[in-house]
């Protein structure tokens, strides 16, 4: 009841001093003319430049296009602002009133913000209940608003300090709370689209590897939540410094808890600073075999021919080998054993091997394909087609599959035989036997 007893006659003070004195109308004429004076500026002067600049669909977002999308949108109100600001800084050096004339610079300002925040749900913020937030947002500048023009915002602002709950040399107040909160809402709001923006506009920086786009977005996320976090604590009025001595300590614990961890963010720096593989790159480690999909903090995402995805983690890549096709270049040969049968002629199998390699679209013509003989096997005559290919994304065993198949109908045109295993067995005779019955030879009268 105090409360009210102190508020309302404020109010009613506020209201004769604001709209029933001297001067109100001369406020009206200079807000009018603010307004058509930032018309004409927004209409004629930033809106032909900026529409040209426009040239996207809505639903694609680029940090270039939100840009000009919020100079249009809101050229008016800010040209008005700083119109307003001028007028009521003249009127103060020579005494005239000027309450209408901050009422509604302050109301302009409410009105920009709100702009801007149902500007960013236009551009579908892919965060969960962001209508909501933004609600919530919009609502909180509307009440600052009315609470600034009504001189009750460092009494609120007071009050909600002075509720408050004190842990050893911590003070949470009810302000703290709600400070600490917005900002945090606004992280989440704006974190997602801030992402994706600088993803995209790193994506349009020439000459940056995908490696390095990746560490450069990856160094940005990391800055932006630790921001973050720093600001959230400020918020909350907790002093960083006494967190000094309790990181320390966590910071040990994690080092020796979450080792592993540690040490996979740690190669995962590595790999995209020193650039030995990138997405798009043909790579094998160990017996996996197959195309970087994605380079994550933890892992890379390698996905095979199978369709398989596999989660390698990022110190494999570190301290194993790793078979990286297409590193510094994408020119690869290829080996493919062929066997044929004793007996063959040689010149003319070497001949129809090299032909069947070029008949193939994949195999370079330079460097040429060649064919060596290996050796004198057990069963085959040994021979190596050795061939170039610039294209290993595409699949290896593909281009060696159609080699041989082109191998195999050269020959069979040309009676080139491939053999089957063989084995020589060699049969001595054995020394002819001689029975005798032991019984009849002891009694011969036995018949």
């Amino acid at each position: 009841m105090d409360f009210l007893n102190q508020v309302v006659p404020q109010i009613l003070t506020w209201i004769s001093n604001t709209f029933l004195v001297e001067g109100a109308r001369s406020q009206c004429l200079a807000i009018l003319a603010a307004f058509l004076l930032s018309f004409l500026a927004s209409r004629f002067l930033i809106d032909p430049r900026v529409n040209s600049k426009i040239k996207e669909p809505v639903e694609e977002w680029t940090l270039s296009k939100f840009g000009f999308l919020m100079i249009k949108r809101l050229s008016l109100p800010v040209i008005m602002v700083f119109l307003l600001w001028i007028a009521r800084g003249v009127a103060q050096h020579f005494n005239w009133a000027h309450g209408l004339l901050y009422i509604a610079k302050v109301l302009l300002i409410a009105w920009i913000l709100s702009r801007l925040i149902i500007s960013l749900i236009i551009f579908q913020v892919k965060v969960t209940h962001s209508r909501t937030i933004a609600v919530l947002f919009t609502f909180v500048i509307w009440l600052v608003a009315m609470l600034e023009i009504s001189h009750l915002l460092n009494p609120a602002i007071s009050l909600l300090d002075n509720i408050s709950l004190n842990f050893g040399k911590f003070r949470l107040s009810l302000l703290h709370l709600i400070e600490g909160g917005l900002l945090l809402l606004v992280f989440l709001f704006l974190g997602q689209r801030t992402h994706e923006a600088f993803s995209n506009w790193v994506k349009t920086i020439p000459n940056v590897s995908p490696s390095s786009q990746v560490l450069f977005f990856k160094l940005f996320k990391v800055g932006f939540y630790t921001l973050a976090i720093i600001i959230v604590l400020g918020g909350l009025g907790l002093d960083l410094t006494n967190l000094a001595w309790f990181g320390g300590a966590v910071g040990l614990g994690l080092g020796f808890g979450l080792q592993k961890v540690i040490s996979n963010l740690v190669s995962g720096f590595i790999i995209l600073a020193d650039k030995s593989v990138k997405p798009g790159d043909v790579v094998q480690v160990g017996e996996t075999y197959g195309w970087i999909n994605n380079l994550s903090s933890r892992y890379v995402s390698v996905v095979t021919r199978d369709a398989v995805e596999y989660l390698i983690p990022n110190e494999d890549f570190i301290t194993g080998q790793v078979i990286n096709w297409s590193y510094s270049n994408e020119l690869v040969r290829l080996k493919i054993p062929v066997g044929i049968a004793y007996g063959s002629n040689l010149e003319l199998a070497m001949q129809l091997m090299l032909e069947a390699a070029r008949a193939v679209p994949r195999v370079l013509l330079e460097p040429q394909p060649s064919c060596r003989l290996m050796g004198f096997g057990d069963s085959a005559i040994n021979f190596q087609l050795r061939i170039w290919i610039n294209d290993p994304p595409k699949g290896i065993r593909k281009v060696e599959s159609e080699v041989l198949l082109e191998i195999w109908k050269k020959f069979q045109e040309h009676g080139i035989e491939i053999p089957f295993p063989q084995r020589v067995l060699y049969h001595k005779s054995v020394p002819e036997l001689r029975i005798e019955n032991i019984h009849d030879k002891a009694n011969p009268n036995h018949i």
